[in-house]
């Protein structure tokens, strides 16, 4: 571990209302259709979102082959609506990265929280097991509440041979962070739509060595301090946070001032996430069109972000930060996006939300009888989406089979020419995983 650097005072960078009047769906932006496959590997479950058991260094990690990722679930014939009202983690693995088998729950009774929601997971180079998640209202409340604090579950064992792999506890819990109120607001400070303080992401920046845990949070805005150009704007007010562990140790947190605030801009930045590529840094977000600000029409979207540093001056890709969303005519196609590195590209994994609504809007869905509800929501992971990054630009060149999740040692079918110079509008394809 190095030394701990001397800090430097930093403003923390915006996303502006100028920058996200600029969004606005193109060929470079917009993910093909997506269709339902021919089988559902775990038809009694609906799945979300989802994240990978990583290494420090970020990698995907692999167990004598096979590789693991975490999902929120819940059974399949509760109204999708209701999901994260009895969200629980479980566990899935593969040895192909496309063909995943369900492992259970990862936790028994202990997890903190009536629900967990989502996190990340670190392998460490001891074996140990943390599993970071989101501790959402108490255990045995009456009526569920919003609460949200950062908590890890960690201990466990990995056991894996030809045949699979299992991980069994006991994990430990603990909460590692609540909201301060100066960096990030607490629940009785916010006056948006929905509060955030969650989304623990874990990672390790490969130019420090420092140990770092990003979240989705809300910046405190007070009343009349005019960094808005109204109150209404005010109440949007996202930001991704940041701690640092000085040690190294992955339970031991201090907060940071933000990475990336987008008061005035968007009220969630959701699942932050940092990927580096050519020694440049990557932020990503995934935000709905409805914590839009009024004024700015933004899609349902992964958005990103690039600077020189951890804690550089982020600007947004794409001049506006779009970098992938849905089309026009299936507008929640998919959600929650987690971006990562492959060779010379970025791999882009999602899942699979309302499709076939035929232009309803999601608060729609409700009214819906409950089958018809059933029959439109995916609860699976979705096509992964190829994408070309050139410095602050980006560029969506094809899509992989639901839930394909290759290792970086595993090769992609070649793009051919006309798909590196321009992504055809007409592909709908899958290329093979």
């Amino acid at each position: 571990m190095n030394p701990e650097p001397e800090r430097r005072k930093r403003a923390t960078p915006r996303w502006t209302r100028e920058q996200a009047s600029k969004i606005e769906r193109t060929s470079e932006t917009v993910a093909p259709i997506i269709y339902p496959p021919t089988e559902d590997a775990a038809p009694d479950i609906n799945g979300w979102d989802t994240w990978f058991l990583r290494t420090r260094d970020g990698s995907i990690a692999s167990i004598d082959g096979w590789r693991v990722i975490f999902s929120l679930t819940a059974p399949a014939d509760l109204l999708p609506g209701k999901r994260h009202d009895v969200a629980e983690i479980r566990y899935f693995y593969s040895r192909d990265g496309k063909n995943w088998h369900d492992g259970g729950p990862i936790f028994e009774d202990e997890a903190l929280g009536s629900r967990q929601w989502a996190g990340s997971a670190l392998l460490d180079e001891d074996g140990q097991i943390y599993v970071y998640y989101t501790a959402s209202g108490r255990a045995d409340e009456e009526e569920l509440t919003y609460e949200q604090r950062l908590a890890v579950g960690s201990g466990g064992m990995i056991e894996a041979d030809d045949s699979g792999l299992t991980i069994e506890g006991p994990f430990e819990h603990e909460i590692l962070l609540e909201p301060d109120g100066e960096r990030y607001e607490r629940e009785e400070q916010y006056r948006g739509m929905i509060y955030t303080f969650r989304d623990p992401w874990f990672y390790e920046d490969p130019a420090t060595d420092e140990t770092c845990l990003l979240f989705e949070a809300n910046s405190p805005v007070l009343e009349g301090e005019g960094v808005c150009e109204d109150e209404v704007q005010e109440a949007f007010n996202g930001s991704v946070g940041i701690a640092r562990s000085p040690t190294g140790d992955p339970t031991d947190w201090h907060f940071e001032d933000p990475l990336l605030e987008g008061v005035c801009v968007n009220q969630e930045l959701e699942r932050p996430h940092v990927v580096v590529h050519d020694s440049q840094y990557y932020l990503f977000i995934s935000s709905h069109d409805h914590t839009f600000a009024p004024g700015i029409d933004g899609p349902d979207g992964l958005y990103g972000f690039v600077a020189d540093s951890l804690m550089g001056e982020y600007r947004p890709l794409n001049e506006s930060g779009l970098v992938l969303t849905n089309p026009e005519n299936a507008p929640y196609q998919a959600y929650s996006w987690v971006a990562f590195p492959h060779r010379e590209e970025l791999l882009v994994s999602g899942f699979f939300n309302y499709y076939d609504l035929g232009g309803l809007a999601l608060d729609d869905v409700a009214g819906l009888p409950p089958e018809e509800q059933h029959a439109k929501f995916g609860g699976m992971l979705a096509p992964t989406v190829r994408l070309a990054l050139d410095g602050d630009r980006t560029r969506i060149t094809g899509t992989l089979s639901h839930g394909c999740i290759p290792l970086e040692s595993e090769a992609l079918p070649e793009l051919p020419e006309e798909r590196l110079a321009h992504r055809e509008e007409t592909h709908r394809g899958y290329d093979t995983c």
